[in-house]
């Protein structure tokens, strides 16, 4: 069928709203109608990497047009966010771990299905597409079952969207790793969409100290408004002193300096995550590390199981607990360069298209 969808043709050029041609569903595929795509720093890590003509998008939310005859759980008219995908068969998605699966590069970030195939063409040229088994900065996207998550269909689905990563990576790094106490001492560096999920929800569990580092005013400000009840501007003050002493820490950065200034304030036996997608390789102290016992773990998609996860998000903000729309700013599909210009100044935090 053909769609429109934001194509990306190179890492300089401008994403352009072009016809493309997506596959009929498959047995065990579901084809979404896209009424919102949030848009994460991820996508534009990709778009700077990926070698060939590209339709990313990883955070779309949408109705339900049709599914294969093997999709039992899924019906035409359901209201879902889309995630990313897993296998389902392999050890850590027996688990319950499927952030882990051990085909999760493959299924998410090589551009095509399983088995080699594309979803994606243009006048008979092979599109990168399935990324993050959706492709969804388009109208209409394929998925599976295992990335469908249905929801209640009074949900806005330009609020639901951004739960399909970014906010539940931040979510899930605080509720499901860092596990904080009412009494522990958290910074959060980055008042992104990421950090500051994870400022909204240490608030929802009542963390009483929660720090937040960024250096755009604007972002500092919407963090105090989320619940941070202290902020820091890394470079008009000394992040490490006044954060010192904390129990555990975040990092969305992906910057090797705040890592390391990260592991150094943390006290004994505290733990810091890493969520950021960036450099990959830094320097820390591992003399402060062993003796001081701390530790350190990354995580991916906030450890979560987007078909348990989101909805207990959704629960959270029900509940006027995690005010999603507070990080929001929408944008005509058509306006996606000026949602990347806004994503890249600290203007938006959280951009979602709307098709």
């Amino acid at each position: 069928m053909k769609v429109t969808a934001a194509l990306s043709r190179s890492a300089q050029s401008p994403f352009t709203l072009e016809e493309v041609e997506l596959d009929e569903p498959r047995a065990d595929e579901v084809l979404v109608k896209v009424h919102a795509t949030g848009l994460c720093h991820t996508d534009l890590t990709f778009k700077a990497q990926v070698p060939i003509p590209a339709v990313l998008g990883h955070e779309g939310a949408g109705v339900v047009e049709a599914v294969g005859n093997q999709v039992i759980s899924i019906k035409p008219g359901d209201h879902v966010v889309l995630s990313y995908r897993s296998c389902g068969q392999c050890r850590q998605c027996g688990e319950g771990e499927p952030a882990y699966c051990s085909r999760a590069a493959r299924l998410n970030l090589s551009g095509s299905r399983l088995d080699g195939s594309s979803t994606l063409s243009q006048d008979g040229t092979t599109l990168f597409g399935s990324f993050f088994g959706q492709s969804s900065f388009a109208e209409y996207a394929l998925a599976a079952a295992d990335n469908t998550v249905v929801i209640d269909p009074s949900t806005d689905l330009a609020i639901a969207a951004p739960l399909g990563c970014g906010l539940q990576t931040g979510a899930g790094a605080v509720l499901n790793v860092l596990a904080p106490e009412p009494d522990s001492r958290l910074v959060v560096f980055g008042a992104g969409g990421v950090g500051l999920a994870a400022v909204m929800a240490a608030k929802a569990i009542g963390v009483q100290t929660i720090i937040a580092v960024d250096p755009v005013a604007s972002r500092r400000d919407k963090a105090i408004e989320l619940g941070a009840t202290l902020t820091v501007d890394p470079v008009a003050e000394d992040a490490a002193a006044v954060a010192r002493g904390a129990t555990h820490a975040l990092d969305t950065t992906a910057n090797p300096d705040v890592i390391a200034t990260a592991l150094g304030l943390l006290r004994q036996r505290g733990v810091l995550v890493l969520v950021g997608l960036g450099a990959s390789r830094g320097t820390i102290d591992l003399t402060d590390l062993m003796f001081g016992g701390k530790v350190i773990r990354g995580c991916i998609e906030g450890d979560a199981d987007p078909q348990e996860f989101i909805p207990e998000l959704l629960r959270l903000h029900a509940q006027g607990r995690f005010p999603i729309e507070s990080l929001i700013s929408t944008y005509q599909a058509r306006d996606i360069d000026q949602a990347v210009t806004d994503a890249r100044s600290g203007s938006a935090i959280k951009p979602v298209l709307l098709w």
